[in-house]
């Protein structure tokens, strides 16, 4: 149950990012799994060049705040000169975004190797440290991924329900034309929906790697790929509520496949796959499903 939950809750995270920028322009971001992955990367980069000074934790903080900036410019880029060309296009832009993907891969491996030291919070640091919830001992770090994304999904949250931005990304998601008829500056705001999913991907490649799995490599952009779209997919495409419900429907079952079943462990990354196979068999459109509408 508890680790279910805050697998559940930086799940959402992840998934969050995936389901933003598909509802407000339609862009299935294949390479979403690489926002992830770099943040990772570079929150390992800055924070072990020592260059925020010599307190470990003051410098990892740093380095987070440092990397998502940076992973949220790559974003940008990215979207600007290989995805703004191709909307419309669902094909090429699938193409594109797997390409990025993969060029993002190379050029981790290139820079790095194929092996890549574990990404984790400074030595010493009470992250590392422990408590009991209802008899499990649970490492702070946990707890901390757990409260910080379910603070970033409410405050997204508001911010698509109350804000003016907010309300005009729901706007285009409902009707681009029209919305563009009422003034909204569609381009603008394609590129801060990408910036914003690309900055989410990289808090949850963050948290994911220091707390609960605690692996890197160039290849780390597929597992985050596959949940993103399993959740997205199990709880609607567009739906945010949706990608909720699906992150802790995926992390539950993740848990259940790793601890009832023999050798569980070793085949838990099949599950999300399984559960696209099941749900676009049996629910197409998924929980709270509607093509491109951002719903609370």
């Amino acid at each position: 149950m508890i680790y279910g939950a805050i697998s559940g809750g930086v799940y959402a995270l992840l998934a969050l990012g995936f389901t933003l920028i598909y509802g407000v322009s339609g862009v299935v971001n294949l390479a979403h799994g690489s926002f992830y992955m770099l943040g990772a990367y570079m929150f390992f980069v800055f924070g072990a060049s020592g260059f925020f000074g010599s307190d470990p934790m003051l410098a990892s903080i740093l380095a987070l705040i440092v990397a998502v900036i940076f992973v949220g410019a790559v974003g940008s880029i990215t979207y600007r000169l290989t995805i703004h060309p191709v909307i419309g296009n669902e094909i090429a832009m699938m193409v594109v975004t797997v390409c990025l993907a993969i060029i993002f891969q190379q050029l981790m491996l290139l820079g790095f190797g194929a092996s890549f030291p574990r990404v984790s919070w400074p030595k010493g640091s009470f992250l590392l440290e422990s408590t009991s919830i209802w008899g499990v001992s649970v490492e702070y770090s946990l707890i901390l991924a757990f409260v910080v994304s379910l603070v970033l999904f409410a405050s997204l949250l508001v911010f698509i329900t109350k804000t003016k931005i907010g309300k005009a990304m729901r706007a285009v998601s409902q009707d681009r034309e029209v919305a563009m008829l009422m003034g909204i500056n569609t381009k603008r705001l394609y590129m801060l929906t990408m910036i914003i999913s690309a900055i989410l991907a990289a808090l949850a490649g963050i948290f994911i790697t220091t707390s609960i799995e605690k692996s890197t490599g160039p290849w780390l952009w597929f597992r985050p790929l596959a949940l993103s779209l399993t959740i997205v997919i199990l709880g609607g495409l567009g739906s945010i509520k949706g990608s909720l419900l699906g992150a802790f429907i995926v992390a539950y079952a993740e848990k259940t496949v790793a601890i009832a079943v023999p050798e569980g462990g070793a085949i838990v990354g099949v599950v999300p796959l399984a559960v696209i196979v099941a749900v676009l068999l049996v629910r197409p459109k998924g929980l709270f499903g509607k093509r491109v509408e951002m719903e609370e």
